[in-house]
């Protein structure tokens, strides 16, 4: 999320699962499709057979993926900037980059402040006291068009990117400080050789790869990167999917069908979840959590909107950002939510410090919780350094657990080798209903909300969570009512205006979500029309239009039993089928698949053009004004999200650097090629160092193999231990070992293996396979091992030593403090 909205305004997968058919190249990094998203690689199976797109795989192991691929890479995990920066420098070099869609749609003609560096790993900016980087410093140069006050120039760094510091930014892509020549001179370091040092990816098999993708630059060829959290998830998840995205930006490829940087999310809503807020740090629709400091609204939208870069940038979210705020709060406080009061933004919480998930655990191991509810998820299986996250929990004076099924969190207390005697925690389990037992919708990662209706009645007294919710939340209101506390106002005032307050239906919720207009009592179509004057709702204003009064449009089945009426444009849009946000478009930033005159860069599949004839924009709902003449000289720039109005190759919106740079994980089996003395990114979160705990990360000489982690087919996450036809198809803990390396240690296929790291151990089967192999990294014979995450000590089948996480290191990165579960050392032994 952090990395696409950074770079193009908005979190999302940018095309969709049909979508990807129209691909001629597709590059699938960090993600196994064949196996974890078996039915959205229909698409890509499509694509090549039907198209004769080319598939490449680069991941450690040989998976199904791979067994289809035209060639499979096999990468050293965690070190795809490399990779996609090798191909940048290629693309640079040779001159194959899109050249006209670079100039209109990026913000490569842009110049950067003076004062800009990067040197010996590190860009300017630095503060190594607090290991943290100052954004303010990766700037524009101003062009002095239109002068800012002393206030806006000391605002604190921008969530979606800050405009220069003085007005308009100045343009001159010749200028030495350009954002395309400062990208060339980054990427000059990354050559094949480079690439094949740090990587393990043969010199002559990336220049093989590096020629097929140095093609999409033409305007008649398309590449997608599809990715998963096989990138996500390191010190430097968010670098690495910017680096496939600046890459794309270079070829053209943003925007157009076939194109894109298509997330695949790991849940069948984990996209819905994201848009709805489940991130500390953002509020439902992408804005920011309120800051500390922050006095009114005025406050709140100068320190957190994007500002207009260009005059054609349209900077819609920045200049819109008010309107949507004041429909959340008007959604949430009703008629307590006033111009007077400033709509209640008082009422918001505004956090000082970070509260993503493992900032949690850290504040339960520093005692400074005292209880916590887990709905959907348990943390004892899910969070890395699992031996710290169940020491975490026991610190806690109470825990709620709200589940289908019992967890290895609810369970926590009697784990293996934990005495219940030494637990202060009361444990509550909560039954709640499963998905198939109630309705709803679910967004998909293509944005897609497709409503679903229950299939089976709920089970004994298990009720769905929002009932739970609803109904611990009246009885704390109540509590309030009858003894007051400190500021009830946020409690007594919020609007639950349900037919039942404790039993809210989530079609009630879905049209909230949507919002109104207050003075006519209506369902909104378009958050175009939101205001800020009081008059409008909107619980996610980019999901205003889904219920709009003629009904609940994510419920549309309008698909292939009726093609050519269903899909006119032949493109797979069919925009009758659920709903997509945002306003049902399908491809976004779907402006830059036609050049600036407004033809498809290639009329063979168009994403929208321009129909002169009838003043406006044809094909995909257009992701831009749908009249605006892109004739007008004013027409503005594509990117109708970004300050800039462009793809941004250079971006200050994220917190370790705007251009991607290499850096090796935590624990890494080398040193960084680039830069030895910096050798893992240097703004990583360093919970155990900051918290004054002994250090938990292992040293290459006790922990010589690098270990990653991923999901089987057969079984989601934890839940289908559950399920006994699933735990018979897969109903064993194992590790995959490389045959090279399980010959060096006597190891066989079905032994008895121990995996330990710093911070602890598994003791599981050996798969002895060839899916894994040795590589060559500068210089050095490096193993991986590959460990599914499955299982626990709760469900059908358990093991004393079976949890993953029990060996991934509790570091997060320095934007989202996403874990490492990726890339980590540990050692493995014959038992």
């Amino acid at each position: 999320m952090t990395s696409l909205a950074a770079t193009f305004g908005r979190g999302a997968m940018t095309n969709h699962w049909r979508d990807i058919r129209h691909a001629d190249l597709m590059l699938i990094n960090g993600a196994n499709p064949a196996e974890a998203h078996p039915v959205g690689f229909q698409w890509m199976m499509k694509a090549k057979l039907e198209r004769g797109a080319k598939m490449i795989h680069a991941d450690p192991r040989f998976t199904r993926t791979s067994a289809v691929a035209d060639i499979h890479l096999r990468i050293r995990t965690g070190s795809d900037v490399a990779y996609f920066g090798g191909l940048i420098n290629y693309v640079l070099q040779n001159e194959l980059y899109h050249k006209e869609y670079v100039t209109w749609a990026t913000n490569a003609a842009l110049v950067v402040k003076e004062g800009y560096e990067f040197k010996d790993g590190l860009f300017n900016g630095y503060d190594p006291e607090t290991r943290t980087y100052d954004p303010a410093a990766w700037a524009y140069e101003a062009a002095g068009s239109k002068q800012r006050t002393e206030r806006e120039t000391k605002r604190r760094p921008l969530a979606h990117g800050p405009g220069p510091t003085g007005g308009f930014a100045r343009v001159d892509i010749d200028h030495p400080r350009s954002v395309f020549n400062l990208l060339r001179k980054h990427y000059s370091r990354y050559t094949p050789e480079m690439v094949e040092r740090i990587t393990g990816i043969p010199r002559d098999q990336f220049l093989e790869v590096a020629k097929l993708v140095g093609e999409m630059g033409r305007p008649d060829k398309v590449m997608t990167i599809i990715y998963a959290v096989g990138l996500t998830h390191h010190t430097t998840g968010v670098q690495l999917i910017r680096s496939g995205a600046v890459l794309q930006l270079l070829l053209g490829n943003m925007g157009r069908p076939g194109g894109g940087m298509n997330a695949e999310r790991g849940h069948a809503n984990i996209q819905g979840n994201t848009d709805h807020a489940i991130s500390w740090e953002i509020l439902p629709g992408y804005l920011r959590i309120p800051a500390p400091g922050q006095r009114n609204l005025d406050d709140y939208v100068e320190q957190s909107a994007s500002k207009q870069a260009l005059p054609e940038a349209i900077n819609f979210f920045g200049t819109n950002y008010r309107k949507f705020m004041v429909s959340l709060l008007k959604a949430w406080y009703g008629d307590a939510a006033t111009k007077k009061n400033e709509f209640a933004f008082h009422h918001l919480p505004k956090p000082a410090g970070n509260a993503s998930w493992i900032s949690i655990f850290d504040q339960a191991l520093q005692g400074k919780m005292e209880g916590l509810m887990l709905s959907g998820m348990t943390a004892t299986s899910i969070g890395p350094d699992s031996n710290q996250v169940l020491h975490a929990l026991s610190n806690l004076k109470w825990l709620v657990v709200m589940d289908a099924f019992a967890t290895t969190s609810s369970e926590f207390w009697r784990a293996p080798g934990t005495d219940p005697a030494t637990v202060q925690t009361e444990v509550f389990m909560l039954p709640a209903t499963h998905w198939i037992e109630k309705d709803g919708s679910f967004t998909n990662s293509g944005r897609w909300a497709q409503w679903k209706d229950q299939v089976l009645p709920p089970e004994g007294e298990a009720r769905h969570d929002h009932w739970i919710m609803a109904e611990l939340f009246q009885r704390v209101r109540d509590l309030y009512r009858r003894q007051g506390g400190k500021y009830p106002a946020p409690l007594l005032e919020l609007s639950m205006p349900y037919r039942d307050p404790v039993k809210p239906e989530l079609d009630e919720i879905a049209q909230e979500i949507n919002g109104r207009d207050l003075r006519t009592g209506k369902r909104l179509e378009t958050f175009a029309d939101l205001k800020d004057d009081g008059t409008t709702t909107a619980g996610d204003w980019i999901y205003t239009g889904h219920y709009p009064e003629s009904g609940n449009l994510a419920k549309r089945r309008d698909g292939v039993q009726d093609p050519a009426g269903n899909d006119p444009t032949g493109m797979g849009f069919y925009h009758n089928w659920g709903w997509s946000w945002p306003l049902n478009r399908r491809v976004l930033y779907n402006r830059a698949s036609a050049d600036p005159q407004g033809r498809p860069w290639d009329p063979e599949r168009a994403g929208i053009r321009w129909d002169a004839a009838a003043g406006k924009w044809v094909g995909d709902v257009p992701d831009y004004p749908p009249d605006a003449d892109p004739r007008d000289p004013k027409a503005p720039l594509p990117f109708i999200m970004t300050g800039e109005g462009t793809g941004r190759l250079f971006s200050s919106s994220v917190a370790d650097g705007p251009f991607p740079e290499h850096y090796e994980p935590i624990e890494s089996p080398v040193d960084n090629p680039l830069h030895p003395e910096v050798s893992a990114t240097p703004v990583a979160f360093l919970y155990d160092q900051a918290a004054g705990r002994p250090n938990r990360f292992g040293t290459r000489d006790e922990y010589p193999y690098v270990a990653t982690s991923y999901r089987l087919t057969e079984h989601e996450h934890y839940i289908t231990q559950q399920v006994e036809q699933l735990v018979q198809l897969q109903p064993e803990a194992f590790v995959e070992v490389p045959a090279e390396l399980a010959s060096e240690k006597g190891i066989a296929n079905g032994d008895l293996v121990r995996v330990s790291s710093k911070r602890g151990k598994l003791e599981v089967r050996a798969v002895v396979t060839g899916r894994l192999g040795p590589l060559q990294i500068d210089g050095k014979k490096v193993y991986q091992i590959g460990i599914p995450i499955h299982w626990g000590f709760v469900g059908i089948k358990t093991g004393q030593h079976w949890l993953a996480n029990a060996l991934t290191p509790f570091v997060g990165d320095a934007s989202a403090r996403t874990p490492e579960f990726k890339a980590f050392l540990v050692n493995i032994e014959k038992l």
